[in-house]
This record gives C-alpha cells, sequence and structure tokens, in this order.
C-alpha cells in the first residue's frame, strides 16, 4: 500500500514527539531550542542536529586534522591531532549522553565545536598568542567567535544557545575537575558531559601518543598508575568512565556530576606525570618553542606592517588590529604557520 511521503517538518514533530519519550526529564529538548538570530528557513533537521552538520562542515574544523594536540602531528603519522581528539571527546560524550538518557545530538554538536578556535601548536601555540594579545587569549572564547562570528566566511553558525554555552564553558583549566564556582559550569548535564569528557580523553590518549613516540615506556609509569589506569587508553578511559557514572548522583532536577576522592586524586596523579614526562619532555618543549617562536614572528611582523595587515581575511569584523591579527593566526594550521612565516623572509 503507497504510504503518504513525510514532509521534513512533520518528521521533526515526530523526533520532538520521540526525545519526550526517551529523554531524561533534566535532558535538553530541540524542541525548546533557540538561536540568536531568527531564521526565516527550517532546516531539515532537529536544532541540535542541525547545529552538528553547520559546524563539522566549516573550514575551521577541517583545519584541525593538521594542528597539534600535545605531540607535533608533522613529526608521525598516527599521533592525535586536534581532530582526532574532538572525535574521541564525541565518542566519550556520546556514551556518557546515552546512559544518562542526555539529548545526543546536543552533546554531539558541542564536543564536535569545543576547539574550533583552538591555536596551531596546541596549548604552546595558545600560551604565546596569550601573552602576545592586548586581554589574552584562550581556545574556549576564540572556538565560541568562530561560531558566532568567524565561519562561513565571516556569516558565523548561528548554533542554539546551549551549543554555544556548552562550546564557551568547556574547559577545565588548572584546578579541581569541578570548579566551586557553577557559573564556569555549563548549565547543561549535555555541556558538563563534553567538558567532563575532554578531560578523560586526553588523560587516556596523550600517554599512548607519547609511548608510540618512543617518549615514555612502560616502564617509566609508576605501579600506582598502573595499578588504577592500567597500560592502554582504553583501560585508562575505562576506569575514569566507569567510576564518574557510579558517582554521579541522578536527581530529577540533574546530574550531579562527580568522581570519587580517590579517582579525583588519581587523575590529578596522573596529569602530573603527563606533564613532567610527556609535556616537558625536550623534544616536545622543542617542537613546541619552535611553533610558539613562529607564531611570536608572525604576530609582531603583520602588527608592524601595514601592507602585510591589509591581505588579512576578514579584518574587517575584528575591533581592533591586535584582535584581526589573533583571528588569522588562531585559524591555522601548523603547516600553514610555518610556511606563512617562510614566505615572510
Amino acid at each position: 500500500m503507497p504510504r503518504t511521503p513525510l514532509s521534513p517538518e512533520n518528521a521533526i514533530k515526530l523526533w520532538h514527539a520521540r526525545e519526550e519519550n526517551v529523554l531524561a526529564p533534566y535532558a535538553a529538548r530541540s524542541a525548546s531550542a533557540t538561536r540568536p538570530r531568527p531564521e526565516d528557513e527550517t532546516p531539515p533537521r532537529p536544532a541540535y542536529q542541525e547545529d552538528h552538520y553547520r559546524i563539522v562542515r566549516t573550514r575551521a574544523f577541517r583545519r584541525l586534522a593538521h594542528k597539534t594536540q600535545a605531540l607535533s602531528a608533522m613529526k608521525g603519522d598516527h599521533r592525535r591531532t586536534r581532530l582526532t581528539h574532538t572525535l574521541e571527546v564525541s565518542l566519550i560524550a556520546g556514551t556518557l549522553a546515552r546512559i544518562w538518557s542526555l539529548n545526543e545530538d546536543l552533546t554531539a554538536a558541542i564536543a564536535m565545536g569545543h576547539d574550533l578556535g583552538h591555536a596551531p601548536f596546541g596549548h604552546a601555540g595558545e600560551r604565546m598568542l596569550d601573552k602576545l594579545v592586548p586581554g589574552g587569549f584562550n581556545h574556549h572564547e576564540q572556538s565560541l567567535r568562530v561560531a558566532d562570528l568567524l565561519a562561513d566566511n565571516g556569516k558565523g553558525l548561528n548554533l542554539t544557545l546551549w551549543t554555544r554555552d556548552g562550546i564557551l564553558k568547556h574547559s577545565k583549566g588548572l584546578g579541581p575537575v569541578f570548579a566551586p564556582d557553577p557559573e564556569r559550569h555549563p548549565g547543561t548535564g549535555e555541556g558538563m558531559t563534553v567538558r567532563v569528557s575532554d578531560i578523560v580523553a586526553y588523560l587516556a590518549h596523550d600517554m599512548d601518543d607519547a609511548m608510540e613516540a618512543g617518549i615514555l615506556t612502560v616502564r617509566e609509569i609508576p605501579v600506582r598508575i598502573l595499578r588504577v589506569f592500567g597500560d592502554s587508553p582504553e583501560s585508562r578511559e575505562n576506569a575514569m568512565l566507569r567510576d564518574l557514572v557510579e558517582n554521579t548522583e541522578i536527581t530529577p532536577e540533574g546530574l550531579k556530576f562527580s568522581f570519587s576522592p580517590g579517582m579525583e586524586e588519581n587523575m590529578e596523579t596522573l596529569r602530573e606525570f603527563l606533564l613532567a614526562k610527556v609535556y616537558r619532555d625536550s623534544a616536545i618543549m622543542s617542537d613546541m618553542t619552535e611553533g610558539a617562536m613562529a607564531v611570536k614572528r608572525i604576530y609582531e611582523r603583520i602588527m608592524a606592517d601595514d601592507e602585510l595587515f591589509e591581505t588579512l581575511p576578514l579584518r574587517h569584523l575584528a575591533s581592533d588590529r591586535a584582535e584581526a591579527v589573533k583571528d588569522f593566526i588562531a585559524g591555522m594550521t601548523d603547516n600553514f604557520c610555518f610556511d606563512y612565516l617562510e614566505k615572510l623572509r
């Protein structure tokens, strides 16, 4: 018997009904999603799935494939890049979202967009821009700036408010996993899920990259870390996720995220070990210093050269010269940064 075709509008209505049936009371609903700017045309997807689509099709997202995660991607074919890190964060967050009946579309959108504005050369590039740019630099604010303003050749993506919130507040920085100030936390369980998944991902996989690069061996890993986390990225990830799920309280109002005190302490021990043995390794430091100095030279050169400044794309969107140069450099891949510097010589 012939079936009546389903219009995109009705398909979205059915999706909204499905969310009401399967999502937890505290999960975000696509039907209530709002955007900063009203849109005349309704996309053929629910709002958060549309956010996911808009992020993944950007050039900024594709450039993550050529930006350093922890170890220079230019020195090894199998090292994590900022893109593969993003994919791992998305997978971890998706697992947690399914366990807690959160909105998986919103979770995926936040995860895919959380590092859109990351500078080249990982945190070394980020720290250098932070020193150079008046008012400082951090990648989570730049990621939102890319989404809001710079993406799509300066049109921006007009993402929903909760996706924007999750991108802006995804970064833990230094200190405890769950900051005592709730204003620093995302406003949704989906955003918090991405925030914690970001931490789990890099603690699980940065050691793996270091071992494959020959910077670290199993014999150098303290017995305490091996006993708690095992010797593979999978075992490290599973240990953290199991503890998180067992200690996170589910209430009608929402999720109260928590690791056990012992796991938080063990995660900090693991982080300190990575800092001492991997992130501050002399070979890694040399690579990152070279990249950071390239960022510095380009910034100073463009700031001093009017003709060069006039060649910057999207400079008209910046509030001042420094912001335009910052936008340009933060969007660079590692390779493009070195190539651009070479052309300036």
